[in-house]
């Protein structure tokens, strides 16, 4: 697939896109002026989002909503204050979540109070520093009040440095 800059039109999209799924705020910081597209040779629909040659995000075909890539949870952490869409784990089971392994609601410390069920969420450690991303499959009172059953499924987890 080949990426194009987005024009106006295309960053608009995807800046709504991501202020309706994730906060108001987000679209601007998640995708800056710059940002290439890809798009679906079979549908043409933009299918991925990069910046200086960094997959920043995925349009999901199914419902059209963004699936984030660690360069595009980076940025969002960078230019959020916690816990902004994010869910904190204890540093004990990091490597086990880097491996890809799903975080259980017992193992979770803090997360974003407007955190749903199904929701992309960014796992950090209480250094805030990124781990992984996931989905969210309990609200995040559930979260933390539960101490049985997987809280966060794990799509993408970062590599140990």
């Amino acid at each position: 697939m080949e990426k194009i800059k987005a024009d106006y039109q295309t960053l608009r999209k995807i800046r709504s896109i991501a202020n309706y799924q994730f906060s108001p705020e987000i679209g601007d910081k998640l995708f800056p002026r710059g940002v290439s597209v890809s798009h679906s040779p079979r549908t043409g629909k933009i299918r991925y989002i990069y910046f200086n040659e960094n997959l920043l995000a995925t349009i999901r075909a199914n419902d059209g909503k963004i699936a984030l890539h660690l360069k595009g949870a980076e940025i969002i952490l960078k230019k959020t204050k916690r816990p902004k869409l994010r869910v904190v784990i204890l540093k004990d089971i990091v490597s086990y979540i880097i491996k890809g392994r799903n975080v259980f609601a017992k193992h979770i410390f803090e997360a974003d109070p407007n955190i749903r069920p199904s929701d992309e969420v960014i796992v950090v450690d209480t250094n805030d520093n990124l781990v992984a991303v996931g989905k969210a499959v309990l609200s995040a009172n559930e979260m933390l009040a539960f101490q049985t059953g997987v809280g966060v499924k794990i799509k993408i987890s970062k590599t140990k440095n």
